[in-house]
């Protein structure tokens, strides 16, 4: 595969993703402020990976402890910038429902990705960068829908300890899904691996179901029926 395939295919995962989450929202969101997310994720990867590689002598070691602990300040340190690039968008208006909190989220993580997998593949050759974004894409979205359910919960006066309940829910599926895949290749890492995508993937249907039924029950917003109204002049 051709460098320019592979990136294609980076491209094309990333927003084939990006329509699938995006397009359950009964209430769309502005273009722009989905676009100013995505860059807000993309440079979120950008401040991870220079913290990452900081983290580089460690992962030589030998002792399994320091292995788990850069697993842990991995996944806390990627997860916890892609949290901050979804919160970017809290204070506009147009941030009206629980619905918002998913939608925001899982963008800033799929801009994250993005730019992960083209570096990848930039750096580490066509083939490695085509298996990397068929994996890491749709993971990062996963990984943020936790943080994006506790963002939403904001509309329902949850208070802090919910949020951060969220963003360590993300750092814990975050680190045993990047335990596992560098685990090794035997049959028990394989279905460890696939019960924990399972479970994100039935994590982020409740959320988007749960979400839903408010905005069916709700309505949209005073705010969004005004940007409609507008619109239509």
């Amino acid at each position: 595969m051709t460098l320019f395939l592979a990136l294609l295919l980076s491209v094309t995962l990333t927003f084939a993703w990006l329509w699938f989450f995006v397009r359950r929202d009964r209430h769309p969101e502005p273009l722009w402020l989905l676009a100013r997310t995505f860059a807000w994720g993309m440079l979120a990867w950008v401040i991870s990976a220079a913290l990452g590689a900081s983290l580089g002598g460690l992962t030589a070691s030998p002792l399994p402890l320091v292995a788990v602990l850069v697993v842990l300040l991995t996944a806390l340190i990627e997860e916890g910038f892609k949290f901050v690039a979804a919160t970017t968008a809290i204070t506009e208006l147009s941030f009206d429902e629980p619905m918002d909190g998913l939608i925001y989220a899982v963008t800033a993580a799929l801009g994250f990705a993005f730019m992960e997998n083209v570096t990848y593949t930039l750096g580490f050759g066509s083939g490695a960068g085509a298996w990397h974004a068929v994996l890491a894409t749709l993971a990062h979205a996963l990984f943020s829908a936790p943080q994006g359910y506790a963002l939403g919960g904001l509309h329902w006066q949850q208070g802090r300890a919910w949020v951060v309940q969220g963003l360590l829910i993300s750092v814990a599926l975050h680190a045993v899904f990047n335990g596992l895949l560098g685990g090794g290749g035997g049959w028990l890492h394989l279905l460890l691996l696939g019960a924990v995508v399972l479970m994100m993937v039935g994590l982020a249907t409740r959320y988007y179901l749960a979400f839903e039924a408010h905005a069916r029950e709700h309505g949209p917003s005073e705010y969004f029926l005004f940007e409609q109204a507008q619109r239509r002049r």
